[in-house]
């Protein structure tokens, strides 16, 4: 009887007769490209027209008012489109993403390859004030993920098309590579080999190629009017921009974690939907520049019109003056985190990419203004404005090397690598001081669920303490008398003897060797009881510990065995030779090829 084999089956055959384990890497990588660099084209293209809608039905008669109303309507789309139709939370993309690969092997749920651009189109074309990118990476990390689990990868190539994924993302939505390439690397962290950096380019540039293909081949953000020029006696300012942005991207990391803690403790979504919508409509309406992505007032500025950025602003009948235009910046400054957090926090979907750039372009132009202004020194608005961008963003992702390559392949502003490097490495160190965890990984560290370039923290972080748990140890309750525990002494082939009361909780240990010389003194197998015998154990052992409090737990107790416990409830023990035995297998995967 003939065999009928699937397509993927076929494609299997195939590759197995014709392809050496590299090559069919490679083809994937173009494939994971090509999908992410069309999902990509799809979501701006979906925002955008999105967007036009919106903009049609003010302009409609509805009247600018209508501001107030818009953001809540496309929070609350999006939340039904969660809550009916997705059913799960796809919120803090690359958060997300970066969680996956610590604790999920990998394994991203095929529904993300479409749900967040649905649910960030919804949320930005109606007026959110985040950013696409942030969903987009979880798109293409998902599109990576899921190919890799459809031709069985192993789980380090499976992380490797992860990275395809999120390199073809960034690439595609911003027409980067090199900043796509060097954003896998920084932010999610992923510790690549020589040979795995080949199928990150190839991904960036067949993305990269898909969105010119469909875009077009002006730059992402704007044609600058001209080159911008470096200027070496400017670099102490440029220092001093790094500094501040530094200084503003802790800022936006402290009030977004707490903003979102205060939306978390809200229970009913109605009641989120109401106040984000009604904080973020009132933000809006004051400053119009919030309303979105915010690009169009990134052009703005970059373009030489940064005065235009009050217009329909109710602070425009005040003029265009100089003191004006910073006041107002600093005023969008101080809330644009708080419009991003009303977004999400009340439903929405969406990054901080984008509130990242425009918060950087926005400083460096009110620094820039405000020198031009005090006469002190004259200097180009439209370079603070760039260099304000790569800095915020290094800061806020500690990603300095992003933030370089992303601004001048955007705009097109490469005579400012020396500006960029500066103020971004000067940024960075800023802000580590203050705050040593991204806004992307602060949360996963917190929860021990982090991995980061360091090999052994991230072996530990890959192990599931659960795993590790033994169960093979005898309980024995504490009223049970010798007797007894002389008998579970001679079923067991363990040392340690758990007690355990009738409600499963630990009470305490028996050690063998601390009976060992009364065990067969049979006068005392009825007068003596296990609570009597029983010690403390040096430690105990959380069952939601993460593996460096593990550790930490074993170096200063010195044991070599402790229990595990659940709510105080006695789950297992756990072993430090079984823990070193598990390390080694896991740290193999980072292993250099």
């Amino acid at each position: 009887m003939k065999l009928k084999f699937t397509p993927i089956e076929h494609i299997q055959l195939w590759r197995g007769k014709h392809l050496t384990e590299n090559q069919f890497l490679l083809i994937l990588s173009f494939v994971v490209g090509l999908l992410s660099g069309l999902s990509a084209v799809v979501l701006k293209n979906t925002i955008h027209y999105t967007y036009l809608l919106v903009m049609k039905a003010i302009n409609s008669g509805f009247g600018i008012y209508i501001y107030l109303a818009l953001p809540a309507v496309g929070i609350l789309l999006t939340t039904l489109w969660l809550k009916y139709f997705v059913k799960d939370n796809i919120s803090h993309g690359i958060t997300r993403v970066l969680f996956c690969i610590s604790r999920k092997n990998g394994i991203i749920k095929p529904h993300n390859t479409y749900t967040g651009i649905v649910g960030s189109s919804l949320t930005i074309g109606f007026g959110g004030s985040v950013g696409a990118e942030a969903p987009i990476v979880l798109t293409g990390a998902a599109i990576g993920s899921n190919l890799g689990r459809l031709f069985k990868l192993n789980y380090k190539q499976i992380i490797l098309m992860i990275g395809c994924g999120a390199a073809g993302a960034v690439a595609g939505i911003f027409k980067a590579p090199i900043a796509g390439l060097v954003f896998t690397l920084e932010v999610l962290m992923l510790d690549m080999t020589m040979a795995s950096l080949s199928p990150l380019l190839i991904s960036a540039v067949t993305a990269t190629l898909i969105s010119y293909l469909f875009l077009g081949s002006e730059a992402t953000l704007c044609t600058l009017p001209q080159p911008p020029t470096f200027e070496l006696h400017n670099i102490p300012l440029y220092l001093v921009l790094g500094i501040f942005a530094g200084l503003l991207g802790w800022y936006f990391t402290a009030t977004s974690m707490s903003l979102e803690k205060w939306f978390s403790k809200m229970l009913k979504p109605g009641k989120k939907i109401i106040i984000g919508g009604l904080i973020l409509g009132v933000l809006i309406w004051l400053f119009p520049p919030l309303f979105g992505e915010g690009y169009d007032a990134l052009r703005e500025i970059l373009t030489g019109n940064g005065q235009h950025i009050l217009d329909h602003s109710v602070f425009s009948q005040f003029g265009g003056g100089v003191w004006v235009i910073v006041g107002y910046c600093a005023l969008m400054l101080v809330f644009k985190v708080i419009a991003t957090s009303a977004t999400t926090g009340a439903g929405g979907i969406g990054g901080v990419f984008a509130p990242s750039l425009f918060m950087g372009g926005i400083l460096g132009y009110m620094m820039a203004r405000l020198l031009n202004c005090l006469g002190f020194i004259s200097v180009s608005e439209v370079n603070f404005a760039l260099v304000g961008m790569a800095a915020f963003m290094s800061a806020l992702m500690h990603a300095p090397l992003t933030g370089i390559f992303l601004i001048a392949e955007i705009t097109g502003g490469y005579n400012l690598f020396v500006p960029l490097m500066v103020a971004s490495v000067s940024a960075y160190v800023t802000i580590y001081y203050f705050e040593p965890h991204s806004i992307y990984t602060k949360r996963l560290a917190q929860s021990g669920d982090l991995i980061t370039h360091n090999k052994d923290r991230a072996a530990l972080t890959l192990m599931r303490l659960e795993k590790e748990v033994e169960h093979d140890l005898t309980e024995v309750g504490p009223d049970q008398k010798l007797r007894d525990l002389v008998n579970a002494i001679s079923h067991s082939r363990r040392n340690i003897f758990p007690v355990v009361d009738e409600e499963g909780k630990l009470m305490g240990i028996v050690m063998l060797d601390d009976i060992r010389k009364i065990m067969f003194n049979t006068e005392m197998y009825d007068t003596t009881y296990v609570y009597e015998l029983m010690t403390m154990p040096p430690d105990i052992i959380k069952i939601t510990d993460t593996m460096d409090i593990v550790m930490d737990k074993f170096e200063k107790s010195g044991a070599w065995n402790l229990p595990v416990v659940r709510n105080g409830l006695y789950v297992g023990y756990l072993s430090k030779s079984k823990i070193y035995t598990a390390y080694r297998k896991v740290l193999l995967n980072f292993a250099e090829e």
